[in-house]
């Protein structure tokens, strides 16, 4: 099934895929990318549906032209009216990297209509992420490091170059799969860069966009509904960062896959599939 919704500013898109008492929320990352590379976890829908959607400003849906509309509040506001599009209560909510920061906002605002969180490679205090990356930033090699400070420094990030030198940061800690799959690539090749750049920044270590000092770790404890996290060993949001969701939220369950880094669900997919299936399967 296939749909589509008025939100504020343009069209959403969905599918629907799966029958089932259950129902599974798939927020995507970038900002700005699609739904595109959770195409592993169409598995699931064996048990139940599974509602992939591509937020305003990605994937299939309209990519207005206003950064005013790149900002969290929006974003929530997205996801509320879709779940009562849908008609959906005490639904399962799975968030992916800015995802993951989504589902915590709207976990904060609208925790009565779920039944479950999974929070997959997300962070819940950007400065305590800014920290990581810097880290794993010296662990570069060196020319890699001073080719990112030159083009960062002279406000180059789209440069071939530039671009280039964080390719081989994604082979360690975004996708450790040689080749990408294609979904994957996909993605990339389609990423918004307008959202990307308002939110995030630039580039994934030049964190300076609108989410920058975002900051949820103090609230943490007011969400209650039973809670999956998952990261990879050489996430780029690091499991550090997941452990602090862990230590915030009581009673979370926290599983980080070896070998793996930020897209654990194409990694290792049945390892990544068998966590989620428990973790649905004792609520």
């Amino acid at each position: 099934m296939r749909g589509e919704m008025e939100v504020e500013g343009g069209v959403v898109r969905y599918r629907i895929i799966g029958q089932g008492e259950r129902t599974l929320v798939l927020l995507h990352g970038g900002p700005g990318a699609s739904s595109r590379y959770f195409s592993p976890l169409e598995r699931l829908a064996d048990k139940r549906r599974v509602v992939f959607y591509d937020q305003l400003g990605g994937g299939a849906s309209d990519r207005p032209h206003d950064p005013s509309l790149w900002r969290v509040e929006r974003f929530v506001e997205e996801l509320e009216a879709l779940r009562a599009h849908l008609g959906l209560a005490g639904f399962d909510l799975l968030g992916h990297s800015w995802g993951g920061m989504l589902a915590i906002d709207y976990a904060l605002r609208y925790q009565q209509n779920l039944r479950s969180l999974i929070l997959a490679s997300t962070i819940a205090d950007a400065a305590m992420l800014k920290e990581e990356l810097a880290r794993l930033r010296k662990s570069l090699p060196f020319g890699l490091q001073k080719t990112l400070q030159r083009h960062e420094e002279r406000g180059t990030t789209d440069s071939p170059e530039y671009q280039e030198a964080m390719r081989a940061v994604y082979r360690v800690h975004l996708c450790r799969l040689y080749p990408w799959p294609q979904e994957l690539v996909r993605s990339f090749d389609e990423l918004n860069m307008e959202v990307y750049e308002t939110m995030w920044g630039p580039g994934e270590f030049f964190f300076v966009g609108n989410l920058s000092d975002w900051s949820r770790v103090d609230r943490l404890d007011e969400i209650r509904v039973p809670t999956l996290i998952t990261v990879g060993e050489y996430d780029e949001l690091t499991p550090s960062c997941s452990q602090q969701i862990h230590r915030g939220i009581r009673n979370s369950e926290l599983v980080v896959f070896e070998n793996c880094s930020h897209v654990a669900f194409l990694e290792n997919t049945e390892a990544y599939l068998r966590a989620l299936e428990t973790f649905l399967g004792s609520i």
